[in-house]
């Protein structure tokens, strides 16, 4: 029977499946340059821009593109094909929950899942698979067969990946109002929940729901703490912020560009003023940080059940079918 499988899958590479995938070179321009004008099964691949470090992948499911950041630098992107009409990807902030090189789908006649890093225990997950140029799956993302291949050796379990529908991300300045999402009474901001020995190794994702008024802490895809935080100034849409060194005991974070097209640009430390949250949550946030971290800024909820672009950051395998 696994024989059958590997065969059949072999067929769906070779012949069936996957539109000609092509690997575009870097010597054209710089990847902020290059991913807009990428075409179906194309890619560019470029680690050396950042060896070492952890990593954040963007999909953006109105430019259908992928793009890969390490240490805040974008290193790859390709094209991508995510869910048509009626399976529509979610968006949102997930992780990387689990990882197959032969993965076969329960829900549509046993269809082959090349590389799969699975995003949701509901059927969200990337991996190889036919790009014709526009939304044509169930919910996945679906990537050329070589990026899909390149991208699961270079993640783990955890990793953070961010899924955006907007072709960009307006940036706001800072104003004196709160964003109260529909919300009256303000947050106590004196207690949080802290538990790092939960997960006490691996990449930290931080992600500030401005509708919950609350931050969610995850290393390595495990949820570490919770707490209240308010966001001064109007939010819209999702942004992120990644550190990119720390020299001196001083840190040096950047605002990501989520569609790649651009240069990710310096945090001002007034910037961080805008949000407030414990102090002594701040202090355990600065213990636990490294080169890599990223903070996914929202205006959805994080709330498990609610409509819409809710997020679901935490999923239970139970549930996966």
């Amino acid at each position: 029977m696994r024989l059958v499988r590997l065969l059949l899958a072999a067929t769906f590479l070779l012949f069936g499946g996957i539109a000609p995938a092509q690997q575009v070179r870097l010597d054209r321009g710089s990847i902020a340059e290059i991913v807009g004008t990428l075409k179906p099964g194309q890619f560019v691949w470029a680690p050396e821009l950042a060896p070492k470090g952890l990593m954040l992948l963007v999909v953006n499911l109105a430019t259908q593109r992928a793009v890969l950041f390490r240490n805040g630098v974008p290193v790859a992107a390709s094209t991508v094909s995510t869910g048509r009409k009626g399976y529509e990807t979610p968006t949102g902030v997930f992780t990387v929950l689990q990882k197959h090189v032969e993965h076969y789908s329960r829900t549509y006649d046993n269809a082959p899942m090349p590389y799969m890093q699975r995003l949701t225990w509901k059927g969200v997950a990337l991996h190889a698979g036919q790009l014709p140029g526009y939304p044509a799956s169930h919910g996945c993302i679906r990537l050329p067969l070589p990026f899909a291949k390149l991208l699961y050796r270079v993640t783990n379990l955890g990793m953070t990946v961010v899924i955006t529908d907007r072709a960009t991300t307006p940036r706001v300045a800072p104003t004196p109002d709160l964003v109260l999402a529909g919300r009256t009474a303000a947050p106590n901001l004196d207690r949080f929940d802290w538990h790092p020995d939960s997960s006490p190794a691996g990449p930290v994702s931080i992600i500030v729901s401005a509708a919950d008024r609350r931050a969610v802490v995850l290393r390595n895809g495990i949820e570490i703490g919770v707490a209240p935080v308010t966001v001064a100034g109007p939010i819209t849409g999702t942004w992120a912020y990644a550190l990119e060194s720390v020299q001196g005991g001083q840190q040096r974070w950047v605002r990501l560009q989520l569609t790649g097209n651009g240069r990710n640009e310096p945090v001002a430390r007034e910037e961080w003023q805008r949000f407030q949250a414990p102090d002594a949550f701040r202090k355990a946030i600065a213990g636990i940080v490294q080169p890599g971290t990223t903070v996914i800024v929202t205006a959805d909820s994080l709330e498990g059940g609610s409509r819409g672009t809710a997020l679901t950051v935490i999923e239970d395998e139970a549930s996966a079918r």
